[in-house]
């Protein structure tokens, strides 16, 4: 069977600096994909609050959350995963690299508490349910369907990762590693990226693969 990726929302920035924007002018949210691989089913990265992707979803494929296998998520940044407790009977997928990097900051978070001068106070609540979270995920596999492939590509965070799509044309969900249009023919990485050099040899590898770019915060593109 044919497999087929569909932008089901078209995320966005806080602010362009392309566009002379400083600060936030508005609210954030990443772009949404859904790859179906034959009887597979795999959405990228559920950023609109619950209602509104609930709708988009209907609107782009006619599906049901209940009807998604799998949820991926490029990075664990919590702009990329507003809507994942509407996935709860699929998959939450994160790269390896991620989920091990997070569950050492929150440890050591978690640690650090302990050994402050409130150590005898709970620990700070987001923590305790951010490890949650965390915990609910697992390890995304190399080849999450036939034609997909789990592309690292960190740098963006420490372990982010895209879907590298091997059909009719190669398609790399990219997350943030190419978070616009204007940052891809600029050549530029994510402004706040965790590790600049590191992301800039990830951008350049997605450019060598991909035909069409989906990603982090706009539209998809065709390379030239």
């Amino acid at each position: 069977m044919a497999c087929t990726a569909d932008v089901i929302s078209i995320g966005t920035l806080s602010h362009n600096p392309f566009w002379g924007e400083k600060g936030s002018v508005r609210p954030a949210h990443a772009t949404t994909t859904l790859i179906r691989d034959g009887s597979t089913s795999i959405l990228v990265d559920p950023s609109l609050p619950p209602e509104l992707l609930t709708h988009r979803l209907a609107e782009r494929t006619g599906l049901e959350p209940g009807q998604i296998d799998a949820v991926f998520l490029t990075t664990f940044r919590p702009v990329h995963r507003r809507s994942l407790s509407l996935f709860a009977d699929a998959h939450w997928w994160l790269g390896p690299d991620e989920r091990e990097t997070m569950a050492a900051r929150l440890n050591a978070a978690l640690a650090e508490h302990e050994r402050s001068e409130g150590a005898e106070d709970a620990p700070p609540v987001e923590i305790e349910e951010e490890l949650a979270l965390l915990g609910q995920t697992e390890p995304a596999p190399e080849k999450p369907s036939p034609n997909v492939h789990l592309f690292p590509s960190p740098g963006a965070s420490p372990g982010s990762a895209s879907l590298l799509i091997t059909a009719v044309r190669t398609v790399v969900v990219a997350g943030d590693a190419v978070l616009t249009r204007d940052h891809l023919e600029n050549g530029r990485v994510f402004e706040r990226s965790v590790d600049p050099q590191q992301a800039g040899e990830s951008f350049a590898d997605i450019l060598e693969v991909a035909e069409i770019v989906i990603p982090g915060h706009d539209n998809l593109i065709v390379v030239a």
